[in-house]
């Protein structure tokens, strides 16, 4: 309060106006907690996924019967099918922890990581979808459980590409 005026704002320096906007903002804290909470989380997720699917797949017998040449289900293309799903959806793990230890360690690749990551995913998810069609033509392209799937990667790389790419926080967290 000032002495001349009662109804003035006080005078009192703000605190952090001696820092640079870029220290004032580095850390992970704000939308950046909902990112590191997505990278933890991610491959926890696949993981949680696919590894009973894989599992119940060589389990069952589905394995030798989409595999064994002159089975009432072979198709030639469903062992490097499944094979290529299996190393990507494994890949998608080891990259996503990739990333987890570029986020907790604010490298400065990670925004750029990150976005890829994201897109490649978008595109697995396509192309996993066609190609499901491609050895088993009965199958629709897009079942409500790859909607899902995709719609969920759609919305999380419309927000988060843009945020990586502008927001200065991401710029003052993630420069080492």
């Amino acid at each position: 309060m000032n002495e001349n005026n009662p109804f003035s704002p006080p005078t009192a320096p703000v605190a952090h106006a001696h820092e640079p906007e870029t220290e004032r903002l580095a850390g992970i804290r704000g939308w950046l907690l909902l990112v590191g909470l997505g990278v933890v989380v991610s491959p926890l997720r696949i993981v949680a996924e696919v590894l009973p699917t894989y599992l119940k797949l060589f389990a069952d017998g589905s394995w030798l019967a989409l595999t064994t040449p002159g089975g009432a289900a072979y198709h030639p293309l469903w062992m490097p099918y499944l094979l290529i799903e299996m190393i990507v959806n494994a890949g998608l793990v080891v990259a996503w922890v990739w990333i987890a230890t570029r986020f907790f360690t604010r490298k400065r690749n990670f925004p750029r990581m990150y976005i890829g990551v994201l897109t490649f995913t978008i595109a697995f998810q396509f192309l996993d979808a066609w190609g499901i069609t491609v050895v088993s033509p009965s199958e629709t392209v897009f079942d409500p459980e790859t909607v899902k799937e995709l719609g969920r990667s759609v919305i999380a790389a419309i927000i988060w590409i843009p945020y990586m790419l502008r927001s200065k926080r991401v710029q003052a967290t993630f420069t080492r």
